[in-house]
């Protein structure tokens, strides 16, 4: 089977296997932001999928 190209792009795995991605709605119109609110949103996120999701969107991981 193989990789979903648009879902791998977003996220990234790390060494010991973590899934990591950004939260979306970072990209633009922040400019009415608190700075709070920007520094808030340079962190990532964990992401937990099943076994049967990663099994069918990342193969290989």
């Amino acid at each position: 089977m193989k990789t979903n190209k648009s879902f791998s792009k977003r996220i990234r795995v790390t060494k010991h296997g973590k899934l990591v991605v950004r939260k979306p709605g970072q990209n633009h119109f922040n400019a009415k932001e608190s700075g709070n609110k920007t520094r808030a949103k340079n962190h990532v996120t964990t992401l937990t999928l099943g076994q049967r999701t990663r099994r069918r969107f990342l193969p290989g991981t």
